[in-house]
């Protein structure tokens, strides 16, 4: 505002251009900066340094607040491979634990299943030797039966001992060979 009166009064005075100089526009316009200076340092520069330190707090607060949820994040990370390593060696654990019971499971069903059979087995054979002294008994019987009746026979035809001795003989023959 000074340089423009400064300016005003230097037309009226002589009729001076702007490139010509002079001692005493140099000197008033020195002056006017110097006062512009002073009202701007005294208005103006504290409150616009005091702007730039407190939004220079602020980024270093941001800045600090950001490493230091990086650090968080980093550590919940850490913890997170931590956990994940802990629940894979968990399941590799359990996943063993189940492959050993149910490779247990399988030998017991193996053995129980061949004491099972053993056990069929060891009752048919004794089904089978009760059937054979069932079936030898049977056999006893009608040998008797067959005796007798080739003694009933032998008995009507005559009573000659040699002729018996002989039919009794072949009779029992025919029988063992059966």
């Amino acid at each position: 505002m000074l340089l423009f009166l400064n300016l005003a009064v230097l037309a009226q005075e002589g009729g001076t251009s702007l490139v010509d100089v002079s001692p005493g526009l140099i000197f008033w316009t020195v002056v006017t900066f110097v006062i512009l200076l002073l009202i701007l340092k005294k208005v103006a520069w504290k409150p616009i340094l005091s702007a730039l330190d407190q939004r220079e707090k602020v980024i270093k607060e941001s800045l600090e607040k950001a490493e230091k949820a990086k650090e968080e994040a980093q550590k919940v990370l850490e913890e997170n491979q931590v956990n994940l390593s802990k629940a894979e060696e968990e399941s590799k654990k359990i996943i063993d634990q189940s492959r050993a019971y149910a490779e247990k499971l399988k030998e017991q069903m193996m053995h129980e299943s061949r004491q099972q059979a053993q056990k069929i087995i060891s009752e048919a054979g004794e089904e089978i030797e009760r059937k054979k002294e069932a079936a030898f008994g049977e056999l006893k019987n009608q040998i008797v039966e067959i005796a007798v009746q080739a003694a009933e026979k032998i008995l009507k035809e005559n009573l000659n001992k040699e002729s018996n001795k002989k039919i009794v003989n072949s009779y029992i023959n025919d029988i063992t060979k059966n």
